[in-house]
């Protein structure tokens, strides 16, 4: 039996380490959403669910869009900073033989759920099955590249950052136009989405990985999209605690795993009350507005920051970019507390001014 701690302790050691001129670098493979999105959405023809137009991408290093859902980098593109590493590319971006599979990739897509029926009516987009169908290629690929011994322990000791759970509630339970809200209780839809999500990190591990880390979701009744549906623009209570329910639910199914699966080193990663505290006290992390969007949407055709739309100029004082997600600056704020809970020797170390370089 593995304890969550113990990823905790490889991942510090990794980030202290990697440095050495022998050591190989740290390996990271990002499973998730729009949140964590780096562009596969891109070559996704048909996908409503993209953000390859301005002004996505005003404030990231080019000043264009990426297929990043910010107007600037991603907490996965700021952790893997901390980290001393590039931030893995898009899956959907590289030859499937390409060498930089030996590097780390980023599967996650925009609109994707743990359901494979979740953002349904964005066309195109890639499910955390999807997401997993692809990983399993890339396992193949690295075993035909380096052998199935140098192939396993790659993908034993690599590092595997989850983020799934947000759309199956904003972009399906929570539409009173599609069939899950309709047919399911929330503790119904909670035990599916329970059930799915066990499977799923079952079949990560039966492919190698042991180090996973899964990022609980944050208050999304207080997200632009969902406060539009207040008559007074407050945070929805009601789906803060059915997120409360799915965390403590997820929590529970990683403690239930690293009993089960012999070496794994599951870890849940809770920033519930951070965000929270971000969007109740936008002030004292600098920020000013915390109720509404940067980018001027309208939450009746999507939420996104479509390129007529009107942008604000002071966009490091506004916690959201659009309706549903962070601005750079916020994600900047986010991933230090991310960081610092999850590695905290590493994160001393750069509080110190000695931050691991790559």
């Amino acid at each position: 039996m593995a304890t969550p701690a113990l990823v905790l302790a490889f991942v510090i050691s990794a980030v202290v380490h990697h440095t050495s001129a022998t050591a190989p670098s740290l390996v990271t493979f990002i499973f998730g959403d729009s949140l964590t999105e780096v562009g596969n959405n891109n070559y996704l023809r048909y996908s409503l669910a993209r953000s390859d137009f301005p002004f996505y991408g005003i404030d990231y290093s080019n000043g264009k869009p990426t297929g990043r859902f910010s107007n600037g980098r991603t907490i996965g593109d700021i952790i893997s900073e901390k980290l001393g590493i590039p931030s893995p590319p898009p899956y959907l971006s590289l030859n499937p033989t390409d060498d930089a599979i030996l590097k780390g990739v980023n599967y996650a897509s925009g609109g994707a759920g743990i359901l494979n029926d979740t953002g349904l009516y964005f066309i195109q987009r890639l499910s955390f099955d999807d997401q997993i169908d692809y990983f399993e290629n890339t396992t193949k690929v690295i075993k035909a590249k380096v052998g199935e011994q140098a192939a396993n322990k790659l993908l034993n000791d690599a590092i595997y950052f989850i983020g799934m759970g947000s759309n199956d509630y904003v972009n399906n339970f929570l539409q009173p136009f599609l069939p899950d809200g309709q047919q399911y209780t929330h503790d119904e839809f909670l035990a599916l989405l329970h059930l799915k999500l066990a499977e799923q990190f079952t079949r990560l591990y039966v492919l190698g990985a042991r180090k996973m880390i899964f990022h609980g979701l944050g208050p999304l009744g207080c997200i632009p999209s969902q406060r539009a549906k207040s008559t007074t623009n407050q945070c929805l209570h009601q789906v803060n605690e059915w997120v409360l329910e799915f965390n403590s639910k997820v929590k529970k199914l990683v403690n239930v795993l690293n009993y089960r699966l012999k070496n794994v080193q599951l870890t849940f990663a809770d920033t519930y009350q951070d965000v929270l505290d971000l969007i109740n006290d936008p002030s004292k992390y600098g920020f000013k507005v915390s109720d509404t969007s940067c980018c001027r949407v309208d939450t009746a055709v999507g939420g996104l920051c479509l390129s007529y739309a009107h942008v604000c100029t002071n966009r490091k004082e506004y916690v959201f970019w659009d309706a549903f997600h962070p601005s750079d600056a916020a994600n900047a704020i986010l991933a230090d507390r991310f960081f610092a809970k999850l590695f905290p020797v590493a994160a001393g170390a750069a509080q110190n001014g000695s931050a691991p370089k790559h």
